[in-house]
This record gives C-alpha cells, sequence and structure tokens, in this order.
C-alpha cells in the first residue's frame, strides 16, 4: 500500500491509499483524513477484504512518485500537483485519473445555525435533510485507445454505452419504473457500477464501489498521437456519487475472461442454481386459487408443455401479508404442494421487504417490537404506502434482522410451506408508494445511524441475502436455494437470479432484452432474463411466439403477465401457436445439460452463460456493437470464415476448427464439457459428488476423460447418441471402445447424419 495526502480546495486533507491486489487489479481510496464523523464504506459487498502485493518505489523526484507492480510490467505515476495518476503497461498509458482536473471531495461539516441552502433539499412535497450536510464524491478516468464501452447496468439502453455530453448521464439509482422507456439512460431497478472498457488488444474494468445514487458520464474523442502520426480514441468516463468515500478498483485484464475473474474474485461468482431452475417457469399476477393453479398445472400436461416451476404473486396471501395464504383461495397450501411434488415441479411465492401495519400480523408486532424496521429522521419507525397499505420497512442492512428475517422460512414458522416452494423478491428498491420517485426518502435512517442516501442501492441486495440464507438454513444447509430478486447490486450473483422488471407487451422491448440481459451478464449476474411475452399489456400472438423461441436461449425463462392482461398460456393462441411455443419450450429442455454445464462454468470461472460476440471475438471489431445476437458458451467456427451460431447451439462440443469448404473428418477437431451432480444439494460442494467430464473429437477419434478428477458422482445418465453432421460419405467402420472401469458413461447406439454443408456435433443426453 502507498499512502498519499492531498490538500483538497484548501479545506480539508484527503488520505489516498493506493494498493496492488493479487491478480491484475489496482484500487484508490480516498478519505478524509479526519473526518467529523465516518463516512459510508460498503459492507458486505467484497467477499472478502482483497489481498494487497508490495508495490515498489522505483522513481521519486520532482513532485512525482512511481510505483513499480509485481511482476514489474505496471507502473503508476503519481503527480503531486496537480495530483494525477497514471496506470502504465510496459510505458504505455493505458489509463489516467484526475487527468481533467474533476476530483472533488465534499467534506462533512458542523451543521449552520440555520440549516439553509444546500442542508436540504425538496423533491416536489417532500424535503430531504442532509443531517451532516452535502458529502458528494467524484472522479475522473481517461481510457487511452479506448471508444467501445459497456456495464453499469441497469438500464434499457443499447450494449454499446452512448456519449453523455449532450445529453443525461448514466444514473444508477434502483428505482421501482413501470412500464420503463426504451433508450432511457435512468436508472430502474438494479445497480452494478461496473464499466468495462474494450478494444481488440485489451479489456479493462473500473469497479466504482459506492452504493448511494450514481451518474457516470462518457465523452469519447479522437486526439492526435505523434507516435503514431494519427488520430487515436480517448474516452473520459466521469463518475459521480451523492455520499460515501471514493473506492475504485482498477481490472486489468488484458482479456475479457480476466475481467469476469478479477470481478468474481471481488464480488464473488454466480450461485450454482438447481436444475429445476433452468427450466420453464410459469407466472401471472395472480393465479387465483387452488383450483386456479391446478388447472393451469393440468393444461400443460394436456398440451404435452414441459414446464417446472409455477408462480403465485401477491394476491395468494392473506390480505399482502407475506409468509401468509389467503385462507379463502388457499385452504389447504400444502396438498397443492404436494400434487405439484408428484409430478416433479416446484412452487414460488412472493415475498416482498414491505411489512403490513396490523398488530396482529405476527412480522409486524414482532418487528415493531424489537425495532427492526428502517427509522425516520425523527427515529420513529419510517410508514409509507405500499401493496397493503400502511406498511414499514424491514432494515435488511442490520445483520441481526437478516437472521430473524431468514427464520421465518422455517416449515414450523411459515405455515403451509414445504422444500419445494421457493422466493420471489419484488417491489425491494424498495417501492414505496406516495414517495419520493416511489422510494424511500434519502434521510431516513438505517442500522449504526446510517442514512438511506448512503445505501439506497445495497436494499434489495441484502434482502435477496437474507431470503437465500433463509432457505439454506430450513434445509439445514444442504439445498440450494432459488431467490429472484428485482432489485440488485454487485455481488447479487451470490444469492440468485434477476430480471428485467416491468417490460411492455410490444416488439421494441423483446428487442431491448437483448442487450438489457448481456450488460447484466458482464457485470457477473449470469442467472437473468425477462418476462416473456411483456408483463404489462397483451402481446400479439406472433410477438408471444417470438419471444418464447428468444427466451427458450435466454438463462431465466418465465412467462409473465400483469393482472390486467389477457390469460396467455400457451395454448390459448391457436393450435400452429401453441406448437410453435412447444417446440420452443421443448429446444430449452433439450439444451438444460449444455446450459447447466455452462452454470458450472459461471459458478467456478466466473464465465458468462449469455455473453457479446465480442467476448468470443475481440479482435473483430465489426462485433463490438452487434446486441441481435448473442453466444451461450462458446463459438462455432466453420472453415475460416467468421460464423456466430448466436441462435444454434453445439450442445456440448463448443469447438470446430480447421474446416474448409468440404473437408473430411480427419481434419476436425472439436472439444467440449459436461458437467453433472445431483442438481439440488451442496453435496458437489461439501463431498465432491459431481461428474466434469471433456470431450475431444481428434484424428477421426471420439474420446472423453475427467476433467476434474475430484469429482466422485454416478449417475444413472448415458450417451444416447453422437451425431456427426457433414461427413462427405458413409464410414465404413465404426468402433466403440471404453477404457479401465468406468461405467458412468455407456454407448449406446451410435447414429451417423449425412449432410454435406455443415459441421456441427450434437449430443443428446
Amino acid at each position: 500500500m502507498m499512502l498519499i495526502y492531498l490538500c483538497f480546495c484548501s479545506q480539508v486533507l484527503l488520505q489516498g491509499e493506493i494498493y496492488e491486489i493479487e491478480g491484475n487489479i489496482f484500487r484508490l481510496k480516498i478519505n478524509e483524513a479526519a473526518p467529523l464523523r465516518a463516512r459510508y464504506e460498503v459492507p458486505d459487498v467484497l467477499i472478502k477484504e482483497p489481498t494487497t502485493q508490495k508495490l515498489s518505489l522505483s522513481q521519486k523526484e520532482g513532485g512525482v512518485l512511481v510505483l513499480t507492480s509485481v511482476n514489474e510490467d505496471y507502473k503508476l505515476r503519481v503527480t503531486a500537483n496537480p495530483f494525477q495518476v497514471e496506470l502504465q503497461f510496459k510505458d504505455e498509458t493505458v489509463l489516467s485519473m484526475n487527468s481533467n482536473g474533476l476530483l472533488y471531495f465534499e467534506h462533512l461539516q458542523p451543521p449552520p445555525s440555520d440549516r439553509y441552502s444546500l442542508w436540504q433539499e425538496k423533491f416536489g412535497s417532500f424535503l430531504d435533510i442532509k443531517a451532516h450536510g452535502p458529502s458528494s464524491v467524484g472522479m475522473d478516468f481517461s481510457l487511452h485507445g479506448f471508444d467501445h464501452l459497456y456495464g453499469i447496468p441497469q438500464h434499457t439502453e443499447s450494449l454499446l454505452l452512448k456519449n453523455t455530453s449532450d445529453g443525461d448521464a448514466y444514473r444508477l439509482y434502483n428505482l421501482d419504473i413501470f412500464g420503463h422507456k426504451i433508450h432511457d439512460k435512468i436508472g430502474i431497478y438494479g445497480s452494478v457500477p461496473l464499466l468495462i472498457a474494450h478494444k481488440p488488444d485489451r479489456t479493462l474494468g473500473i469497479f466504482w464501489l459506492n452504493s448511494s445514487e450514481t451518474l457516470v458520464d462518457i465523452n469519447t474523442k479522437a486526439v492526435p498521437e505523434v507516435r503514431l502520426q494519427r488520430a487515436v480514441p480517448l474516452t473520459d468516463v466521469r463518475w459521480m456519487s451523492e455520499s460515501g468515500i471514493i473506492d475504485v478498483f482498477l481490472l486489468m485484464g488484458p482479456t475479457a475472461f480476466d475481467i469476469f475473474r478479477q470481478f468474481a474474485q471481488l464480488t464473488g461468482t454466480q450461485a450454482l442454481p438447481p436444475l429445476f431452475s433452468l427450466g420453464y417457469h410459469q407466472c401471472r399476477w395472480n393465479y387465483e386459487d387452488e383450483q386456479d393453479v391446478k388447472a393451469v398445472d393440468a393444461g400443460f400436461d394436456e398440451h404435452d408443455i414441459p414446464y417446472d416451476v409455477i408462480w403465485l404473486d401477491i394476491e395468494h396471501t392473506d390480505g399482502k401479508r407475506y409468509f401468509t395464504w389467503d385462507k379463502k383461495k388457499f385452504q389447504n397450501p400444502k396438498r397443492m404442494q404436494e400434487l405439484l411434488r408428484k409430478k416433479k415441479r416446484k412452487l414460488v411465492v412472493i415475498v416482498d421487504p414491505h411489512i403490513k401495519a396490523d398488530p396482529m400480523y405476527t412480522l409486524y408486532s414482532q418487528g415493531k417490537e424489537k425495532g427492526y424496521f428502517v427509522k425516520d429522521r425523527n427515529g420513529k419507525d419510517f410508514e409509507g404506502i405500499c401493496w397493503p397499505g400502511s406498511s414499514y420497512y424491514l432494515d435488511f442492512t442490520n445483520p441481526e434482522v437478516r437472521k430473524w428475517y431468514a427464520d421465518q422460512f422455517a416449515f414450523k414458522t411459515y405455515k403451509g410451506s414445504t422444500n419445494i416452494l421457493f422466493v420471489w423478491n419484488d417491489m425491494n428498491e424498495p417501492s414505496v408508494f406516495k414517495g419520493a420517485e416511489l422510494t424511500m426518502q434519502k434521510d431516513a435512517v438505517h442500522y449504526n445511524n446510517w442514512e438511506h442516501r448512503e445505501l439506497h442501492n445495497l436494499y434489495g441486495f441484502y434482502q435477496q441475502m437474507a431470503t437465500a440464507e433463509g432457505l439454506i438454513k430450513r434445509s439445514s444447509g444442504k439445498e440450494r436455494p432459488f431467490v429472484l430478486t428485482r432489485s440488485f447490486f454487485a455481488g447479487s450473483q451470490k444469492y440468485g437470479a434477476v430480471w428485467t422488471g416491468d417490460n411492455t407487451a410490444e416488439w421494441g422491448y423483446l428487442k431491448i432484452s437483448i442487450p438489457m440481459l448481456l450488460t447484466i451478464s458482464m457485470a457477473g449476474i449470469s442467472f437473468c432474463g425477462a418476462d416473456v411475452g411483456g408483463f404489462i399489456g397483451d402481446p400479439e400472438p406472433e410477438l408471444l411466439v417470438r419471444w418464447y423461441q428468444a427466451g427458450a436461449y435466454q438463462p431465466f425463462f418465465r412467462g409473465h403477465s400483469n393482472m390486467k392482461s389477457k390469460r396467455r398460456e400457451p395454448w390459448l393462441f391457436g393450435e400452429k401457436n401453441t406448437q410453435i411455443i412447444r417446440e420452443a419450450i421443448r429446444e430449452r429442455y433439450v439444451l438444460l445439460p449444455y446450459l447447466y454445464t455452462l452454470f458450472y462454468r459461471a459458478h467456478t470461472e466466473a464465465e458468462p452463460v449469455m455473453r457479446p460476440l465480442w467476448i468470443e471475438f475481440p479482435e473483430k471489431l465489426e462485433t463490438f456493437g452487434v446486441e441481435d445476437e448473442y453466444m451461450l458458451g462458446k463459438p462455432v467456427w466453420l472453415g475460416v470464415q467468421y460464423s456466430p451460431y448466436s441462435m444454434f447451439l453445439c450442445l456440448i462440443l463448443e469447438d470446430a476448427i480447421s474446416l474448409d469448404s468440404i473437408c473430411c473428418v480427419s481434419q476436425a477437431c472439436a472439444v467440449g464439457e459436461l458437467y453433472l451432480d445431483d442438481g439440488h444439494s451442496f453435496q458437489y460442494l461439501h463431498k465432491k459428488q459431481f461428474l466434469f467430464r471433456k470431450f475431444t473429437f481428434h484424428k477421426n477419434i471420439l474420446s472423453s476423460s475427467c476433467t476434474d478428477e475430484s469429482g466422485q458422482y454416478r449417475t444413472t445418465c448415458v450417451v444416447e447418441r453422437v451425431i456427426f453432421l457433414g461427413l462427405g460419405q458413409q464410414p465404413t467402420l465404426v468402433t466403440a471402445c471404453s477404457k479401465g472401469n468406468e461405467p458412468t458413461f455407456i454407448l449406446l447406439h451410435l447414429v451417423i447424419l449425412i449432410l454435406l454443408h455443415s459441421y456441427v456435433y450434437i449430443w443428446h443426453i
């Protein structure tokens, strides 16, 4: 660590700390050297305090310090006046900080006697009292040679981030926005302050660890480069947050996959989901009662459409009291769940963070008694309006509240629940009807006396954390949870899935769902999806069909609709459309072994399941802005031509290389992986109950080997068939053999298909 002191505007002394972190990461922290009170530093997002490495001082003269990394490839050139930091790779500047002099840090001050001006702010009829005065922070970063930027979800915007010099900045502020507009930089339900920059020979990332309202300005321009005798791009990115400190991680890649691993090293990888959750989910606001659930469930069987999960929205509860059931509509919820269990199906119910103000409601009375609700600025429990009417909001930032909340999922506490019941956290931005911007006032007070303004974007993160812990706890740590959340932050991938919120049944929302999901995926959250068909309104049949076809190839696959929308179960649009939807959903189930393997890669290696083309083709400039095609896993190569298969997948064997226009099989080489475990428990982690195989086709020999020798899982799965496409002629001899005593995979039969114009391997498991 290198410690630096900065005198800022002759008013406050700032303390800067520069670290190198193992794995090509650098960290810069700037705080007041002696603040009047502690400033908020984001807790619980980093999985641990990063291990630092010693930067060596290689130069100190004339107000300039040069710090060298452990491997000596990177240097940090720190200039004292004006303060500036350049990060160089082999003497070439890759990134510079404060090169435009936009570092600012509003220091905490004693309150003025009259509390005027900046100490309070009006938003409509709402008054925001800043108890400790304005405390915003900001800094600029210059990215040398970069003009393609991605990340900072969540926005209904294009994949490539746009210049903001002539318009609004990108806003990171979690809000409940019903029917969010397309191509808008306003923040919606989630925030991940990770920005990724890419050019053909390098990818880098900036992770701005701040959970208060944040704005990001982007300005790309061309600057002359004398050495190259041409203009090169330079992109300035300015981060501005309402409060907290400056705590920024520079992820130096150099590849996109390095960035993903570096971000996961800090915030964790995607939780491995239970296998059922990768199937199709059927949801509506609301399935009315037990008979409705039974009828919809039977409808899937009658129309021969596979599905795994049926969902219940807020109307299933007793007057919007979460963890309860409507006594008339759901008289025997356990029996309903047992009927689903017999078909190996699951139930997901909604559990929102607001608690109905009712002394007879256990969660309210206990929360009130224990002091577990967020307070207003006067120290009283914060009261807002949401679905139940008058409501109070649990303070999930308090670890004691999270533990108590997790206990509510125990079977003895959550009456009528079983182990096939999983959870949906909605409205957790938090949504407050009649609140400023329909959310909690910034001067509300949380655990340890922190204002809501400091941690607003963390609220949903903490509820999902507590919910996931509750589901794990009810199984005594044996079963993986499934929790869907609407609000999220960096690190939410550790606790489950997210979706894009209240979209609309229009073609534009189907189109924008792809860049939205790609952006979320690049920010570490692989388990993401958009409501099939659009939540708001009534899709025309063709739109619904196309949305099912798209959704079948996205990580989280759920059909959902508003209570004012017409019923839209997959069989309600005529036999022709039913057949197309049936085929799309069935295709999803054919792909499950492949998807599950990709999720294991996301869980262990931080590789996004759904990824933009440029990640797999980092030197192909024509891919950098493509947002209507994407990859699930790795690409397929045909001959020497670049040929992305965005909607067609090789189930296991992912790479086919060295193919000319008609080419004999002996020239081909392909490799791929398959991961298997029991699909639901933590046995893969605790007792190595998994199987991870590598498949190779080379010199006319298809073989499999163990990718991870520690895996001990024995499965009844078999390789049913192997299909070769692209053989020029019928083979004269096919031989199957096995080595050693490996009963796990049995080759039942080999099917050879003759097709001259493509070369793809498909495994049916």
